[in-house]
């Protein structure tokens, strides 16, 4: 799975001018789901969004998680994000899940989050959205996280 984020003070989501999901200080996550990927992926991910330290501790260092801080989570579906552009100017996305696979999985990221996280929000997948962020930092960090190589 493929996710950029961005540690944001607040951030929303609109779909035909209305806010389908919105948070104050936090995470918003874009996320891809690749083929080949999993609910493992989805897990790992999930973990590493909320444990990942960039949050200011009292000496002003990047040492507290969305968690620590209590912060909200907003997740964006993002197809984009598996773009392919070394083949000339048009990208290719076939690197992305297919459309029922990453519902699937964006669906589960979203299940998961919110069970153990008190503050999720969400964009609405295959929509167009306008995507709404005041960046605190700014903090912009790609993740990426590649299905387990099979066993020999």
């Amino acid at each position: 799975m493929i996710s950029v984020l961005q540690r944001v003070r607040e951030a929303r989501v609109d779909v035909e001018e209305t806010t389908v999901g919105a948070i104050g200080a936090g995470l918003l996550v874009l996320v891809c789901a690749e083929r080949g990927d999993t609910e493992a992926e989805a897990d790992k991910l999930l973990a590493k969004l909320l444990k990942l330290r960039i949050f200011a501790d009292d000496a002003g260092k990047m040492n507290r998680s969305v968690q620590d801080v209590a912060g909200g989570l907003l997740l964006v579906s993002q197809f984009t994000l598996a773009a392919d552009t070394t083949g000339g100017n048009r990208p290719s996305f076939t690197q992305a899940a297919a459309p029922d696979d990453g519902r699937r999985l964006f669906d589960y990221l979203v299940q998961q989050a919110r069970a153990l996280h008190p503050v999720v929000a969400t964009g609405r997948f295959a929509t167009e959205m306008q995507v709404h962020l005041v960046n605190d930092g700014p903090i912009t960090i790609p993740l990426r996280i590649a299905p387990a190589a099979p066993l020999a």
